[in-house]
């Protein structure tokens, strides 16, 4: 047998090998597909005024888990809320000669100035502690990076100082979890209400909401609203800020006529 003879004898087996084979690709092709959830988040409104008697504001959150067929039960949602980030100082108190005194600080870098934690159950129920801690769920679980000397780092729950920290913010309410937070009041359809302290810190705050199913999360969609001020109080503001020399000049003229105006109506006759 030539060799030319023996080269066409192998291409005509594979050749036959591939038209009689069976489809595998093609039965790995119709396999139905995972099913999967999509979100979709409403925020009641894009902006919140601060006047000079706010004393404060809820906002509503909706949304809507979208669930593909054969998934029949609603996953489990959390939506957090940051505030525009800030720096802090917490200070810890020592008893010195019977006095109390600030002895030792730690400083906390970029923190939100705002933290809502809302869910539709217990986180812990949710999701493993890795997976709650990998996806910041929770306010113990958010990064809040630290100067420790010249290094810059988060330390474990534990630490002191952090929860310090954290208990000072929610007593401020500036920081608020509630497992209850989120209810479905139809199937596939949720909602949420943040209340938004009178002392608020202006700016942009960002709206998250995660929906995990079997202990991962699945799908979220993000949002965001502006607290910011409203009237006179933001007609001075914006005039200190952008013409700092005017509104000095105005401030030291009226501060003049101030105590001009009392030293006529109270001075002795």
């Amino acid at each position: 047998m030539s060799i030319m003879r023996a080269l066409r004898l192998v291409l005509l087996c594979g050749l036959t090998a591939m038209l009689f084979a069976p489809p595998v690709r093609a039965a790995q092709t119709d396999m139905p597909s995972r099913p999967r959830d999509r979100v979709v988040l409403s925020i009641s409104q894009p902006e919140v005024r601060i006047t000079s008697n706010f004393t404060g504001a809820e906002l509503v959150l909706f949304g809507v888990a979208e669930k593909e067929e054969g998934l029949d039960l609603d996953p489990d949602v959390v939506i957090t809320v940051r505030g525009p980030n800030a720096s802090y100082v917490t200070w810890r108190k020592a008893r010195v000669l019977g006095l109390w005194v600030n002895t030792d600080s730690r400083t906390f870098v970029e923190a939100p100035s705002f933290l809502s934690v809302q869910a539709s159950r217990p986180l812990e129920e949710m999701a493993s502690l890795q997976i709650l801690r990998l996806e910041q769920i929770g306010l113990i679980r958010n990064t809040l990076l630290q100067r420790v000397g010249p290094d810059y780092a988060d330390v474990v729950p534990t630490d002191p100082f952090r929860a310090a920290f954290l208990r000072i913010q929610e007593n401020e309410h500036f920081y608020q979890e509630n497992p209850e937070g989120v209810r479905f009041i139809a199937p596939g359809v949720f909602r949420a209400e943040v209340k938004i302290p009178g002392r608020a810190p202006l700016g942009h705050y960002e709206v998250t909401a995660k929906l995990l199913r079997d202990g991962q999360v699945i799908a979220q969609a993000v949002g965001g609203f502006d607290v910011q001020r409203s009237g006179f109080e933001q007609e001075i503001a914006t005039m200190a800020q952008n013409h700092g020399v005017i509104y000095g000049v105005i401030v030291a003229i009226g501060s003049l006529l101030v105590g001009f105006i009392g030293s006529v109506v109270f001075r002795k006759e």
